[in-house]
């Protein structure tokens, strides 16, 4: 049966592998030798698992959205993310990783952020365990997501702005790989999607796989099957994917582990949201997977938005999680491989379908989310579909931009 998940080269297709430099070889190796050793441990599963249930709150809730459903002419479940702790999918990964980090010996985290909700997440379990805590961020980003900058310091993380290129997630991860080369032997880097060099990619897509492995139980209480025919989610960095037929929205690892149990199941549709800017045609967009051409960046090859010399484009989004050059190699290879359908949401979609969610079902979703909820409108779906759309995190960070296009509307 031909699988879609990731080989034992580190490979999905064509795309990921580890192209790292020499002085990260000795790192990388190690989490290579060592990720599903402890992933697949009892001791490691017995308190991811409690984690998941007393501390994050799991499982998220897959709710029937009525009058979003009449409005669309389906059946649509939103799988509630946004009611984590933390308010967002990103906790799901950050747990598993520090559980990692700590049985491999290391003491010092770091890790990237753009909207703030992965260096959020990690300041989170850094203090629930007790670790030191240094988290990289775009000085562009810092500035549009200022409650999420307090909530780390609060949470006793350092939080670094980064000042070369564009200012955002591009730029505070090339930073924190600078930062991991610096300290091998005591750092640990937890990646926030599923990017980066192998392992991550397939680590992260398992952390996050809860979130498909809860849609099967919870279709199956109350569908009485375990698949869905579309799973919806957004991506940019790229953790959204379950079991279905796929739409996901949010940086990437929430598409990932929406997706994660239906991957190979060809029934199930995989609708991919990624962020338009303000068109894929303007310049200003960050629509890795339709304008990316094959490359490297951050350690895997993947598609990436380079002009005709190679030399890394900056991308655009109105979503501080999205805006993104690459993609993660699950992604890159679903789109070559045609597995899943990709949509580019303009800024002013994904706006729309923010204020369409909170005023029809009163949930107030992150700007990422919004471009999954802005797929909705360019699918023709048939009455009797059952959709499932990731609802990645919710929308506080994002309400200055809220109020403005309120305000200018």
């Amino acid at each position: 049966m031909k699988t879609y998940q990731v080989d034992e080269n580190g490979y999905y297709g064509e795309f990921g592998g580890a192209y790292i430099p020499e002085i990260l070889h000795q790192c990388v190796e190690d989490l290579q030798k060592k990720y599903l050793e402890v992933l697949e441990s009892d001791s490691f599963k017995k308190e991811f698992d409690q984690l998941l249930r007393d501390y994050v709150g799991r499982p998220s809730p897959l709710y029937l959205a009525k009058r979003l459903s009449a409005k669309y002419g389906c059946k649509i479940y939103l799988k509630r993310e946004d009611l984590n702790h933390t308010g967002a999918h990103k906790i799901n990964n950050t747990v598993g990783q520090i559980l990692l980090a700590r049985r491999m010996g290391k003491t010092r985290i770091i890790a990237e952020t753009g909207a703030g909700q992965h260096g959020v997440a990690t300041a989170t379990v850094c203090a629930l365990m007790n670790m030191e805590c240094i988290v990289y961020m775009g000085k562009t980003d810092v500035e549009r997501q200022h409650a999420n900058v307090q909530k780390m310091e609060m949470l006793g993380a350092t939080v670094v702005p980064v000042t070369s290129g564009n200012m955002t997630l591009k730029d505070a991860t090339n930073e924190a790989i600078r930062d991991w080369c610096c300290h091998p032997s005591d750092t640990y880097y937890i990646i926030g999607s599923t990017v980066g060099p192998h392992p991550y990619p397939d680590m992260v897509a398992r952390l996050q796989s809860v979130i498909s492995k809860e849609i099967k139980k919870q279709l199956s209480e109350q569908e009485g099957r375990d698949y869905p025919d579309y799973l919806i989610a957004c991506v940019g960095g790229g953790s959204n994917i379950s079991d279905g037929k796929i739409k996901a929205t949010g940086g990437g690892s929430n598409a990932a582990g929406t997706i994660y149990h239906f991957i190979d199941d060809e029934r199930v549709k995989i609708v991919l949201a990624e962020a338009g800017g303000l068109g894929i045609t303007t310049g200003q967009s960050a629509a890795t997977i339709q304008l990316g051409k094959k490359g490297i960046i951050h350690g895997a090859r993947t598609l990436v938005m380079q002009n005709e010399d190679g030399q890394i484009e900056e991308p655009y989004s109105i979503s501080a999680g999205l805006d993104y050059p690459g993609i993660g190699p699950i992604h890159a290879n679903l789109s070559e491989t045609h597995r899943a359908t990709i949509l580019a949401v303009n800024d002013d979609e994904a706006l729309e379908a923010a204020f369409e969610l909170t005023r029809i079902e009163g949930i107030i979703p992150a700007l990422e989310s919004a471009h999954a909820l802005g797929a909705l409108s360019k699918v023709k779906f048939k009455p009797e579909d059952v959709v499932v759309l990731t609802v990645s995190g919710r929308g506080d960070k994002d309400m200055e931009t809220y109020i403005d296009y309120k305000n200018n509307i």
